[in-house]
């Protein structure tokens, strides 16, 4: 069974079962396979260099709009310009992260950096902005009701499934955070 992450002075410790490991394996691996941008024939490469994608395009999945939102709510021309300027840079700088965190998980010992850390943070967030779309999480009720599922032997279809490790994810992010903040409480 997963321990919470804790700060001690070699860093932040957690433990997670062989089973927990690769199911965050297969997590992080199906949220980069989303963002993963898509190969153009026709790409120029000089664009692809500095990071300018002039096909950029409001994400139809809503899980994917949770990951790369609009940054101006009324203005969709303002937002597709931004869009097309920094999306391939977020891209891949939240598959860097997911890439980080699931290298981590073939240590024996999960002690993690300040670095490796916020690849985690960032990674479990991402994680859990996926599952929470999935599941229809809208507002805090929603939550409470996904929270009630506890029990592994209750899940009976996907969404008690996802419910257990949207749950989980919550868990394991609540703990890091903590030992993140502990972490820069002792540095003090």
């Amino acid at each position: 069974m997963a321990k919470a992450f804790k700060y001690g002075l070699k860093g932040i410790k957690g433990h997670l079962e062989p089973a927990e490991r690769e199911l965050l394996r297969s997590l992080f691996d199906d949220v980069i396979s989303m963002l993963e941008p898509e190969q153009r024939a026709n790409e120029d490469p000089l664009a692809a260099l500095v990071g300018l994608d002039t096909e950029a395009r409001e994400p139809s999945d809503r899980a994917m709009r949770r990951l790369l939102p609009n940054v101006m709510k009324n203005d969709d021309d303002a937002s597709l310009e931004f869009r097309r300027y920094t999306e391939r840079s977020l891209r891949e700088s939240k598959i860097g992260a997911l890439k980080a965190a699931a290298l981590s998980l073939d240590r024996d010992n999960l002690v993690l950096t300040p670095d490796d850390a916020r690849h985690w943070a960032t990674a479990l967030n991402d994680v859990r902005l996926v599952l929470a779309e999935r599941l229809d999480i809208r507002d805090d009720a929603d939550a409470d009701n996904i929270h009630l599922m506890q029990d592994w032997a209750q899940a009976e279809d996907v969404e008690s499934y996802l419910a257990l490790v949207y749950n989980f994810t919550t868990w394991l992010q609540e703990s890091l955070v903590q030992a993140m903040v502990h972490s820069l409480d002792a540095r003090r």
